[in-house]
């Protein structure tokens, strides 16, 4: 996927990866970013190429709506998700489903809404931000981990359908980023801005499968020899 020239929209741009995204595709020469929050005062100003679409992805209609605006789109990129850290037995059903509202159905909504806009632009690739924690759960993001796993097996599902169509279906798959959601947590986490250049390094280079910075590098070996051993380093043991 060349990035230079092309139109992209990013979804949670306002903040942490998302912003720091934003930031490295202005740099690569997108021609145009289509930059979705539900809150979008901190992208008003930031570039003229910058397009900010107010976007919440539990609304339905607001999907449909920022897909009617962003023609010409060829990357879309998947970043905005919803975590709340509790175990599967202390956890408030109500703030699951938003995490399985935000980061399956929200994602499944958006791929649905602008397919049809990348095929008509000529093809292109849809980018999926996924987690390590997509691959194998840890106990207090109980939620968080399904419903990013629900979206590994979406983003793996829609790979032969789409590629037919001339879009690329790219999973990401990092450790932890410095942004405020791992604020206070004492774990291996590299800094935003270094995580969005190495997802956009995937991007271009048309992997399927990214991991994007030095944790999820070598996490990623462990995944493919020993998926026992990759699960119990997520349940601590």
């Amino acid at each position: 996927m060349k990035i230079a020239n092309s139109v992209v929209f990013v979804t949670g741009a306002n903040r942490g990866l998302g912003r720091e995204l934003v930031h490295e595709l202005l740099q690569r020469d997108a021609s145009r970013v289509y930059a979705a929050a539900r809150d979008t005062s901190s992208l008003k100003g930031v570039d003229s190429r910058v397009i900010p679409v107010t976007l919440d992805l539990t609304n339905h209609d607001q999907i449909i709506k920022a897909a009617q605006l962003a023609v010409g789109t060829t990357l879309l990129i998947n970043n905005a998700s919803a975590a709340i850290f509790a175990d599967a037995f202390s956890a408030d059903r109500s703030k699951v489903k938003l995490e399985m509202d935000t980061n399956y159905l929200g994602l499944f909504d958006m791929i649905n809404a602008f397919t049809p806009i990348i095929e008509k632009s000529g093809g292109g690739a849809i980018v999926n931000i996924l987690s390590l924690l997509a691959l194998s759960s840890t106990p207090p993001m109980t939620g968080y981990s399904a419903s990013k796993a629900a979206a590994h097996s979406l983003t793996q599902a829609i790979r032969p359908g789409l590629a037919k169509r001339g879009i690329v279906v790219q999973g990401v798959y990092p450790g932890g980023i410095d942004t405020d959601m791992l604020s206070g947590f004492d774990i291996p986490k590299t800094a935003p801005s270094e995580v969005a250049k190495g997802i956009l390094n995937g991007v271009a280079a048309g992997l399927e499968d990214i991991y994007p910075d030095p944790t999820s590098e070598q996490m990623s070996g462990m995944w493919a020899h020993d998926p026992k051993a990759f699960e119990l380093a997520f349940r601590g043991e």
